[in-house]
């Protein structure tokens, strides 16, 4: 059957565009449209067409399997062109998804029915292009060139009804989607209405909008390249000139498809799907989760609870302690109100997911849970405690699931009856914002139990990311290597402004000290005295300078100082850090010799791409792709390059292998080569191809 079918309703001809499961478009979703087109002009029975997707959707845009390979004719401007030049009206129907060239092909037809719940979108920005078909000069001539912007750099879908209230769907149906636009196109034949073509429209906007934009946007894009040139693009389309503006569109589609960030933007795109295909659950099944429980009303804890929330399930929120149950509703009530007064939420959605949390202070609230997130203090003993109460407390088949960031979740587990349902969910501070979640598998749980966690990721609008359960899992067992790294620099005589500098030259939203000192400091200091406690090794670049700042009250931002002296939220340099810095440097003998910001940043992603090299070998990571959406998503890790393991690979995993040969003969201890990088080297890839 042809990707493209055509056949007759009447005098009205109907293509239906068929390549399930998402009606990708392909080469022969191309051909077959100019074929369709090419036969409406030429049948002497249809006055109109209707364009429309089988399978209960329309086109959710490019086929990913041609990502990367040479362009097979017809390239889509060339078909929708035609399309759109076509002297029959052509009415699209969209159901479902019409996301990137599917919205493009939306756009070249003559007039657009949806349903309500249509999600129309141009996602391309997301890959480091921009929309290639038309999309940046139709789009302004329909909604006004600051909606277009708007939808074109968030790369967010809207829904039918919204597109309808922005003009860009003519008709929302109700009922029969095909029905709707059959009865739309025999009433534009009916009355002999003229084509309209979305070319022919004016796009209007004041000149100083595309430089407010540029302006408002700068910093969040450095290193980007397809948000400047969509603006470019948009700024042209209010300019008249349709075809020069096509024409700058294709060539800037093609000018980033083919640069480094997009190639790391795709990367991401695929690692993110990847890291949800876990092997060894089988046929194992997701488990509804239609209750929630969160132990601890900490900062983590109220976030959590928001997230579960916000994604429409009930929650119950625990605490032992009446005057720490009303702090953290009062904090969670407080982020609420900061979420409505930003935009980020309206004040009715904020009221419905915040009278879905029931603060509690008695085990009962446990009871109808299907599952219960503890979010309690870092220390095991105290973990054990409370999961041992949770397994007295919640009903056969709930999941026990733990938001430690480094503890061992089979310890945890062993403190309860049901091993196979104690899991690790490692959200990252805030959790009603922050997108990752590190699902940590234990020695029992069942793959039930994983399914089920993956899957309530996905509802929560996370991307989880399956580890192993060792010390730190994946991300913070990576931090705390170069972030001894970063604390070595500081006893050869760097300042953590120096640091951080770098890192932020590199492309890293703030440095390490910056970010450990919003994270807080005492945080790290405990889990390095619950290490010590436990008798685990000292790493053998470990520098004694956090728990010396700890030791003299400097916790962080909270306390005022940590690396930084704080201004309220400003960070300033502080000498007071450097004379700790000098004090560790004595004691070690530690030489003085101040890094370059290059060596800098290099010691820096070698210690992360070793170490992730080492999980790898370990199958505490299932993939490198995974290491890298873990880092990208809960590190701050630019996207524009992919990740520490991608950037390796564009590096040349041999290059890095070299400077880390170079760094171990240097610094000694704790940079020996990984087996696996050494292995890997030859071939250039993580994945041994």
């Amino acid at each position: 059957m042809p990707e493209v079918q055509y056949h007759r309703d009447g005098d009205i001809a109907v293509l239906t565009i068929d390549n399930p499961p998402v009606n990708a478009i392909a080469q022969a979703i191309r051909a077959g449209l100019v074929a369709a087109i090419a036969r409406l002009e030429s049948d002497p029975a249809a006055r109109a067409a209707v364009v429309i997707g089988a399978g209960g959707t329309f086109v959710a845009g490019a086929d990913i399997k041609e990502f990367g390979k040479p362009a097979q004719p017809p390239a889509l401007p060339d078909a929708l062109d035609l399309v759109e030049a076509a002297t029959k009206p052509i009415i699209c129907a969209i159901a479902g998804n019409a996301l990137g060239g599917g919205l493009e092909i939306a756009l070249a037809c003559h007039w657009r029915v949806a349903t309500p719940k249509a999600r129309l979108g141009l996602p391309e920005v997301t890959l480091g292009i921009l929309p290639g078909a038309g999309g940046t000069q139709r789009l302004p001539r329909l909604i006004g060139a600051e909606q277009a912007l708007e939808m074109i750099l968030s790369g967010k879908p809207i829904s039918g009804s919204a597109g309808h209230g922005l003009g860009l769907i003519d008709v929302l149906a109700e009922g029969d989607l095909r029905a709707a636009a059959l009865a739309l196109a025999r009433q534009v034949v009916a009355e002999n209405r003229p084509i309209r073509r979305s070319r022919d429209g004016v796009a209007e906007a004041d000149p100083a909008l595309f430089q407010q934009v540029l302006a408002r946007n700068a910093r969040k894009w450095q290193g980007l390249k397809a948000p400047f040139k969509i603006v470019d693009a948009v700024r042209l389309a209010t300019q008249g000139g349709f075809r020069a503006g096509l024409a700058f569109e294709r060539q800037a589609f093609l000018d980033c498809v083919t640069s480094p960030e997009s190639r790391a933007q795709r990367h991401i795109f695929f690692a993110e799907r990847a890291a949800q295909k876990i092997p060894g659950l089988g046929d194992a099944k997701a488990r509804p989760i239609g209750r929630a429980a969160v132990v601890g009303a900490g900062t983590m804890g109220i976030g959590i609870a928001m997230a579960l929330a916000n994604a429409g399930i009930p929650v119950a929120l625990l605490e032992t302690n009446e005057d720490a149950l009303a702090r953290g509703v009062a904090q969670m009530a407080a982020q609420y109100r900061i979420s409505v007064e930003r935009g980020s939420s309206r004040a009715d959605q904020a009221a419905r997911a915040q009278a879905l949390i029931t603060p509690a202070t008695d085990d009962g609230a446990l009871a109808a849970a299907d599952i219960a997130i503890e979010a309690v203090f870092e220390d095991m003993d105290v973990k054990r405690q409370v999961f041992t109460r949770l397994d007295r407390a919640m009903k056969p088949g709930a999941i026990l699931a733990t938001n430690t960031s480094t503890l061992d979740i089979d310890a945890i587990a062993a403190a309860t009856t049901r091993p196979e349902a104690v899991v690790g969910t490692h959200f990252f501070s805030p959790a009603q914002i922050m997108r990752l979640l590190e699902a940590v598998r234990g020695r029992h749980s069942a793959p039930e139990t994983i399914a089920t966690v993956m899957a309530l990721a996905k509802t929560l609008g996370k991307v989880a990311v399956l580890s192993g359960n060792a010390d730190g899992f994946i991300g913070n067992r990576i931090l705390q290597r170069y972030g001894d790294e970063a604390d070595m620099m500081l006893e050869e005589g760097a300042t953590p402004w120096q640091v951080d500098e770098a890192l932020i030259g590199f492309g890293l939203p703030m440095g390490i000290f910056r970010m450990r000192d919003l994270a807080g400091l005492d945080v790290a200091w405990r889990i390095r005295q619950g290490r010590a406690a436990r008798g685990l090794p000292v790493p053998p670049r470990q520098s004694a300078i956090p728990d010396l700042l700890c030791e003299a009250g400097r916790f962080g931002q909270k306390s005022g100082a940590g690396f930084y002296r704080y201004d309220g939220r400003n960070a300033l340099p502080d000498p007071e850090v450097v004379a700790h810095c000098q004090a560790a440097a004595a004691a070690r003998g530690t030489a003085s010799q101040v890094p370059s910001a290059a060596d800098m940043v290099d010691r820096v992603l070698c210690a992360m791409v070793n170490s992730g090299a080492e999980l790898l070998a370990e199958g505490v990571a299932l993939r490198a792709s995974d290491i890298d959406v873990v880092y990208v998503y809960g590190y701050g890790f630019p996207v524009y390059r992919g990740g520490p393991m991608f950037w390796a690979e564009q590096q040349g995993l041999s290059v890095v292998l070299d400077k880390i040969r170079g760094f171990h003969a240097r610094y000694g201890a704790g940079w020996a080569p990984a087996p696996l990088l050494v292995e890997r080297a030859a071939s250039g890839r993580w994945d041994g191809g």
